[in-house]
């Protein structure tokens, strides 16, 4: 299949262009389409610098309002995402700079470390207890990632949460690909010990049988004895 320099399909790169155009011609589907494709990963890349939910919104809609606004600065050497991603992530930085001096996504230590992250089993339909352990353990997770160093960080995010490649990371963060699977490595193995650490202590918590569960299946013993009613 033909690619473009955008790295993109020939197909898709052409509806990426009309969606642009409409796009300057200020077009309200067409910013929502943009948005509505972007949201997530732009709100991910964000908050994975600055670690705040109110201020990667901010940053989100930032960089919407400044690419919107400059769009004939947009020259398709890239994929309209990547070039989104760049605005939030400099805003980010930006902000992150002016409360932290010296956060920076430069060269740090890297250590090729091998590791799993931790992988939790989803909650089945109609169970509550199950479904609040498992939004708990979202949150451990959620505060592990936070405590990651930001280069790590960066990384985790734009690799495992949203799935993009090696090198489109790579060049999403200016560094090479070999320095985005060392970063990877590192996370995963710093984010299975923060994870590890915060759930250790409530092990011993593991696997309860109260409440609903309980419930439950005390009234199908009884109802299979026949007792009650």
């Amino acid at each position: 299949m033909q690619r473009t320099a955008a790295g993109l399909p020939a197909g898709l790169r052409l509806l990426e262009a009309e969606l642009i155009d409409r796009a300057r011609s200020r077009d309200e589907a067409a910013f929502r389409e943009i948005m509505q494709a972007n949201n997530r990963r732009l709100y991910r890349l964000a908050r994975g610098i600055l670690r705040s939910d109110s201020e990667a919104e901010d940053v989100v809609q930032e960089t919407y309002v400044r690419a919107f606004t400059h769009l004939d600065r947009f020259k398709g050497e890239s994929a309209l995402s990547t070039w989104l991603s760049r605005i939030a992530i400099n805003e980010a930085l930006g902000r992150a700079r002016s409360a932290r001096p010296h956060v920076e996504l430069g060269a740090v230590p890297e250590e090729a470390l091998e590791a799993q992250i931790i992988k939790f089993p989803v909650s089945p339909a109609g169970d509550p207890e199950r479904t609040m352990a498992q939004r708990e353990i979202q949150r451990v997770v959620e505060r592990a990632i936070d405590e990651l160093p930001d280069v790590f960080r960066m990384v985790f995010v734009a690799r495992v949460m949203e799935g993009m490649t090696i090198e489109e990371t790579a060049d999403l963060l200016g560094v090479k690909p070999e320095t985005v699977k060392t970063r990877l490595h590192r996370a995963r193995t710093m984010l299975r010990e923060n994870v590890e650490k915060e759930i250790g202590p409530v092990m011993m918590d593991a696997f309860p049988f109260a409440g609903w569960r309980c419930e439950h299946l005390t009234e199908a013993v009884l109802e299979r004895l026949g007792i009650g009613g």
